[in-house]
Formats: structure tokens, C-alpha cells, sequence
């Protein structure tokens, strides 16, 4: 008997589901892995580019002794809140369809280890986050079992030859814990440095370490294919050359899956795949169903960080309270398939 879903248990989803609660407002969060996934699978050894402050949700501060937080100390901050506010979170099952009634209501298909499940409610927040579907380059050998979208520690590469490509926060990153492990990276970025997204106190720490010869740096270059122990690289006045690689780190973004959204039928812009919806309300174009979190973003995740994307539901929780006070709200029903 749910009065909201929130599909996505991210910072924002658990935001989300923290306003409706102090809203009184009752609200089940749908997961498909396990709370905040995003940051789960972020380098171990990650600093956030935020303050603490503005990474804090439901109120409660965020203990730490570090300028700038941890994945770690994320990883229990956000843990700790859900815990303490007693969140009703299903891990592991997985929204794989939502369907707006003739009724009104949503019907919200789940599958959870093969089992599926429907629930109905009266509205539904999408919350997904990004982080499961990569930016994928289009390449010969990018699904190769040595290539990788996702860089979690250096360790396993120590004494290999990597070649990362992307040349932004995340491939710098994983450049430079990778020469301190005693791994032989090479950089290969289609832009130049002045284009180069770095933490401002990591650039000159990255640029020292590419001065000294530790980081090979490929500026207007981009990999056009990957083969076992190497990978072909064209640069931008034409010339091919190859580069020895044990293994290929794709480090190029993600972006948004809004595959829930079309199912649902709600629009979306076709210069960018960003949901049409409400700046106010966060509403979609199918009445009741809302967006928070990077999913509202265009094909650019990072137009919505996690100290925007906070204050989302509360947008989401006045503008329920403005209809409930308008035609009423009743509860939805749940069943088994």
C-alpha cells in the first residue's frame, strides 16, 4: 500500500524519501543494487570535490576531519542516515517498467533474483543516477575482457603498462595513483590542456608528474582501436602510431539511462535526451511521475551534483502537498505476480 515509489536509493533518492517523510508522506524506495551504488563504485581512494556541507541530506551534519570527504566516509555518512531514519529500502530489485494506468495510478513492474513484482502508486520519482551505463567510444576491441569502464584502485595494475582514455577528473585520477603504484600510464585525451577538467589542487601535482616523465600525456589524440597488448592511436594532424597496453582504462563519463522515462511516457529534449519536467516541481510531462538527481541532466552528468540534486525532493514534496490539498490522496495497493 505505497503513496510514492522512488526508484534509485542515491544521495538524491534518499533525500527525496527523507522530505516525504517529514512530510508524512509514506514512500518505498525501489534499488536495484545496494544504497548510494554510484559512490560504491568510485575509486577506493576518491576526495570529493564538494565540501561536506554540501554533500549533508535530511539535516544531519557530515563528520569528518577532511576538507574535502572520502568515498569511504560517504559510503557510511549516507549508510548511517538511511539507518537512522529507518528508510524503507528494497536493495537489489530492479524497476524494469513503469506504466501509467487508465486509472491514473503507475504500475511499477520489479525483478528481483527472477522473481518480478508490480506495485501501484500515485506518484513515482525517478532517481537512477548514472553510473551504470558508460559513455561507450564505438571502437574495435572496446568490449575486450582487458578494457575497462570503471576504475575502482591502482594495485592490480602495478608493474603494467595502462592506457587511459579520457583526460579529464576521473582519468587524471586514475593516472596518478597509477605511477605511484609503480604502473606505467599513458594519458590519451582529444583535447588540449586548456580544455582539461582537473581539481584545481590536483593539476599541478599531474602536471609535475607528466614533467618528470612518471605519466605519458597524449594531447589531440584519440585511441581508434584496441587489440591484446596494444592500441591504435591517431592524432589530430592524422599520423597512426601504437602504443603497448596490458590494459585499457575507458575512463570517458556516463551518462543518464532514461530508459524508465519512455516506457512511462514522458518527453524528452532531443538536443540533449533530457527529460522535459518542471524547474519548480520536478514534475515530467506525465503527471506524477517526477525526476531528481543527474537524471534530470542532459547527456552531461555532471550538470547536477549531488549538492543540487539534495534539494530536489523538496521541490517534488510541495508541490504534492499543493495537490493533495486539491483532489486528495489515496493509498495504492501492492501485489505478487
Amino acid at each position: 500500500m505505497e503513496e510514492v515509489i522512488i526508484v534509485g536509493a542515491g544521495p538524491c533518492g534518499l533525500a527525496a524519501a527523507i522530505a516525504l517523510q517529514d512530510a508524512g508522506i509514506d514512500a518505498v524506495v525501489i534499488e536495484k543494487y545496494n544504497i548510494v551504488h554510484s559512490i560504491y563504485r568510485y575509486p577506493a581512494h576518491l576526495h570529493f570535490f564538494s565540501t561536506p556541507e554540501l554533500l549533508e541530506i535530511g539535516g544531519y551534519p557530515f563528520p569528518t576531519p577532511h576538507e574535502k570527504p572520502t568515498r569511504r566516509e560517504a559510503l557510511e555518512y549516507y549508510r548511517n542516515v538511511a539507518q537512522r531514519r529507518k528508510l524503507r529500502i528494497r536493495p537489489y530489485e530492479e524497476a524494469t517498467l513503469i506504466h501509467k494506468t487508465a486509472e491514473g495510478w503507475f504500475l511499477v513492474e520489479t525483478e528481483r533474483q527472477g522473481i518480478k513484482a508490480f506495485y501501484e502508486a500515485k506518484a513515482v520519482i525517478l532517481a537512477t543516477g548514472y553510473f551504470d551505463r558508460p559513455n561507450r567510444i564505438g571502437i574495435p576491441g572496446e568490449d575486450l575482457p582487458h578494457v575497462s569502464h570503471y576504475f575502482t584502485e591502482a594495485h592490480p595494475y602495478a608493474g603494467t603498462k595502462v592506457a587511459i582514455i579520457g583526460g579529464n577528473n576521473s582519468a587524471v585520477d586514475a593516472a596518478m595513483e597509477l605511477a605511484r603504484v609503480g604502473a606505467a600510464p599513458t594519458v590519451v585525451y582529444r583535447g588540449d590542456a586548456g580544455k582539461q577538467k582537473i581539481k584545481p589542487w590536483v593539476r599541478p601535482l599531474f602536471e609535475s608528474a607528466v614533467a618528470k616523465g612518471a605519466i605519458r600525456m597524449l594531447y589531440r589524440s584519440r585511441v581508434v582501436g584496441i587489440r591484446p597488448g596494444f592500441v591504435a592511436i591517431e592524432s589530430e594532424d592524422g599520423a597512426a602510431t601504437e602504443t603497448e597496453a596490458d590494459f585499457v582504462l575507458a575512463l570517458t563519463g556516463f551518462r543518464p539511462d532514461r530508459t524508465l522515462l519512455g516506457g512511462a511516457g514522458a518527453e524528452t529534449k532531443p538536443d540533449t535526451g533530457a527529460p522535459v519536467y518542471d524547474p519548480e516541481t520536478m514534475e515530467t510531462t506525465v503527471k506524477g511521475l517526477y525526476v531528481a538527481g543527474v537524471v534530470a541532466s542532459g547527456e552531461d552528468a555532471n550538470e547536477v551534483f549531488i549538492e543540487t540534486g539534495r534539494h530536489h525532493g523538496t521541490k517534488i514534496v510541495r508541490h504534492m502537498l499543493a495537490a493533495r490539498r486539491c483532489d486528495g490522496f489515496d493509498a495504492p495497493k501492492e501485489h505478487n505476480a
